[in-house]
């Protein structure tokens, strides 16, 4: 046990010390400066801009950025959803897998394009070779959008008063090839060499040791799971995801894997405050997130390491902790961390079914993605968190009964009702898709076209349980991560096209929110610190920004918690 959480702690210890440097590179990526990568990507970017028509150096105002995210974006889904609706018939499909069903593909290409992964698929039987291409190449673009978002808001924030925030495809391409690129072909390479398979063969035919002949999957899988993780991405190739074999080979690719989706959304932190020169203001940031990272996974660990009280009342010892849907290469200790980390960050993938974790940990895991403002996904977990500094400012200026500022500019009307309609929206569209769906199930609903058969048939798990595999399934959605409590059936036109449509409001208006407040603030008038200022680098600020948190997200969902693994702890 001791050896195990020397493991966890080396780990997580190891990426913080590393994101500290990378995170210095990252800001002097955005700022323009030189880095020694310059040689080989100055012409890569030259030539991708020369192509495309685009001057990189062309200033653009918030609402430009998001002009040019949004249409972007609405290329790359009907690009992905024409892949995927007739995969069958196109080529790099040498295991013959079928094409998708339109709400099947709907669902898909909007959960990769939006940074959640969710997968109402197997990887081995859905989709095709070409359809991995796709949705890896929809891996890298989602993670540098959602990181040439956020280069726009640290640019907003470092301008005194302006328009002109950079221009979001020359964030864009460096965030790809600078960032996203190199990380991904150091862990691709460290994946082949430990046994992932990186080829473009069918299912290989062997022999097991008990003599029986089984077809193994295999393909591009190495390329895949390196960005998977670097891009806080989550889909696996294979339906086991990182609790697969050949995905997730070894305890040390185990920790490759831990370390890689956690190294970009860490050193963001660290960029912003070397970005605006203000470091003291970046450790306060991340202090708080890894306070609320630490209560999040310590009961976790705590939890899966005791095991499961209903076995220990059978009288069956429980020495390695609880083992029930845990690979015994990893153990409880971490795969209790790495269900945490991949919730909080919005990984979303897995190398242990959260279906099976304690009540404890399930609670946890779904507080992390209700919470969805500590660490985060690439880029676009500082976006979130921005929302809760603005309302901790407009909170606090109350309290001293003097206009709210941050960094010289007054926070206003406006900026707060942005503020609070993001903040609000993300309970909304957890708790309203978990009551429709609780009302169908707790009914039997005929569903009809939307599903085949009554309600009850998309649950496997009655009770507390079946409640909180729904209610993940939502927030999962919500949060952009893509786990799931898999007990729930969920490829059917109700599951595809509800959470579809939860995918999409939940990624791009809280990306709208935050760039439009950034942006009008950089448009007003700068005001000098004063004695009266209210100081934002300080340990008090620190605390303030976590009690909004606490009180604004981690409420919200305290009844919906209670109702599913609350209820199910207090049953064991």
């Amino acid at each position: 046990m001791n050896t195990e959480l020397l493991g966890v702690i080396g780990i997580f210890i190891l990426t913080i010390v590393l994101a500290i440097p990378f995170g210095k590179y990252i800001a002097k990526i955005f700022k323009g400066e030189k880095t020694l990568l310059d040689p080989i990507f100055n012409p890569l970017e030259k030539f991708i801009f020369k192509i495309s028509g685009i001057n990189p150096a062309e200033e653009m105002n918030w609402k430009q950025h998001l002009k040019a995210l949004l249409s972007i974006n609405m290329v790359w889904f009907f690009l992905c959803f024409f892949v995927l609706m007739f995969q069958g018939s196109l080529f790099l499909n040498p295991d013959n897998n079928p094409n998708m069903s339109p709400d099947l593909a709907f669902n898909t290409a909007i959960s990769f394009l939006v940074n959640c992964d969710l997968q109402h698929y197997s990887g081995e039987s859905g989709v095709s070779y070409l359809s991995q291409m796709v949705l890896m190449f929809l891996q890298f673009v989602s993670a540098g959008v959602g990181i040439a978002a956020a280069a726009m808001v640290f640019t907003a924030m470092r301008e005194r008063t302006t328009e002109k925030l950079g221009n979001f495809y020359n964030y864009f391409v460096k965030s790809c090839t600078r960032i996203l690129l190199p990380l991904s072909a150091i862990v691709a390479t460290a994946l082949v060499f430990s046994g992932t398979p990186m080829t473009f063969e069918g299912k290989d035919a062997i022999t097991t040791l008990q003599g029986d002949h089984v077809e193994v999957s295999r393909g591009p899988a190495a390329a895949f799971v390196a960005i998977k993780h670097i891009g806080t991405n989550g889909g696996g190739f294979f339906g086991a995801n990182s609790a697969h074999p050949l995905e997730n080979p070894t305890y040390l690719t185990n920790a490759v894997e831990l370390w890689a989706q956690m190294i970009v959304p860490f050193a963001m932190i660290f960029a912003l405050g070397f970005f605006l020169n203000k470091k003291k203001f970046s450790y306060i940031i991340f202090g708080v997130m890894t306070i609320g990272f630490l209560l999040l996974v310590i009961p976790t660990i705590s939890s899966e390491l005791n095991g499961n009280p209903a076995i220990e009342k059978m009288g069956i010892s429980q020495t390695t902790g609880a083992m029930e849907g845990k690979e015994v290469r990893f153990g409880p200790a971490i795969s209790g961390f790495w269900s945490i980390a991949t919730t909080v960050i919005s990984t979303g993938s897995v190398n242990s079914m959260h279906d099976s974790s304690m009540p404890v940990s399930g609670a946890m895991q779904l507080l992390a993605m209700m919470i969805n403002a500590f660490y985060g996904g690439c880029g676009v977990g500082y976006l979130n968190f921005y929302i809760f500094i603005i309302l901790a400012v407009f909170i606090s200026g109350l309290m001293v009964g003097r206009t709210p500022e941050f960094l010289g500019k007054k926070i206003e009307a406006r900026e707060v009702k942005i503020a609070a309609f993001i903040a609000i929206l993300h309970p909304l569209l957890i708790l309203a898709g978990t009551a429709l769906a609780s009302y169908f199930a707790a009914n039997d609903t005929a569903m009809g076209y939307w599903f085949s058969g009554n309600a009850t048939g998309w649950l496997n798990n009655p009770g507390n349980h079946g409640f909180s595999e729904m209610l993940y399934e939502y927030t999962s959605s919500a949060a952009n991560n893509g786990s799931g409590f898999e007990g729930l059936g969920d490829n059917n036109p109700f599951w595809n096209i509800t959470t579809g449509i939860v995918l999409l409001l939940s990624r791009f208006i809280p990306i709208i929110g935050p760039l439009a407040i950034a942006g009008l603030l950089a448009n007003k008038k700068y005001i000098p610190e004063s004695a009266g200022t209210l100081k934002t680098d300080t340990s008090i600020f620190g605390i303030m920004i976590f009690a909004v948190i606490a009180i604004i997200a981690a409420l919200s969902f305290f009844p919906a918690l209670a109702l599913g693994p609350l209820a199910e702890y207090f049953t064991l």
